[in-house]
């Protein structure tokens, strides 16, 4: 989860203690941003390779987590929604090791845009084709922007 959004989250719950980690992130990123950070991008950090695959959605946890009702729908208005690394090559990680981009999709879907598609423009048909056309994007994904596109045009 990007570091960037912990200042965000601190003026929204002032007060708060939001060590790292507070998101259930595994890794605490720096200049790791959804607009940037593209499905399918492939990072080496360490011995270990990984891809990113999705952006994070909240669950019931984090409302737990935080004990307030509404933080599952702020977080997702907030579009701070952070990003799941699937691993590709096993290995060794440590706190100070550096995350390169080693990979980059060439289909060009952000993690920003696959959460606008989720959350607020259901309707945009070429990107919604553009998203079930990216490979590193799960099925579940895949099926759920299928759906949405079968809706639309009939």
């Amino acid at each position: 989860y990007p570091s960037e959004h912990y200042g965000y989250w601190r003026t929204e719950f002032p007060g708060v203690d939001l060590p790292w980690g507070m998101f259930g992130e595994n890794f605490t990123t720096e200049g790791l941003l959804e607009e940037a950070i593209y499905i399918g991008d492939r990072f080496g950090i360490g011995e270990t390779e990984v891809m990113v695959t999705e952006p994070r959605m909240p669950c019931y946890k984090l409302g737990i987590k935080f004990g307030r009702p509404d933080i599952i729908k702020r977080f997702l208005a907030s579009r701070r929604t952070g990003f799941y690394f699937a691993v590709v090559r096993e290995g060794m990680v440590v706190t100070s090791d550096v995350i390169k981009l080693i990979g980059h999709e060439q289909q060009d879907i952000s993690v920003a845009d696959i959460t606008r598609l989720y959350v607020f423009q259901k309707d945009d048909l070429k990107s919604l084709r553009r998203a079930i056309e990216v490979e590193a994007l799960p099925k579940s994904w895949k099926g759920y922007f299928q759906h949405q596109l079968d809706k639309q045009i009939g």
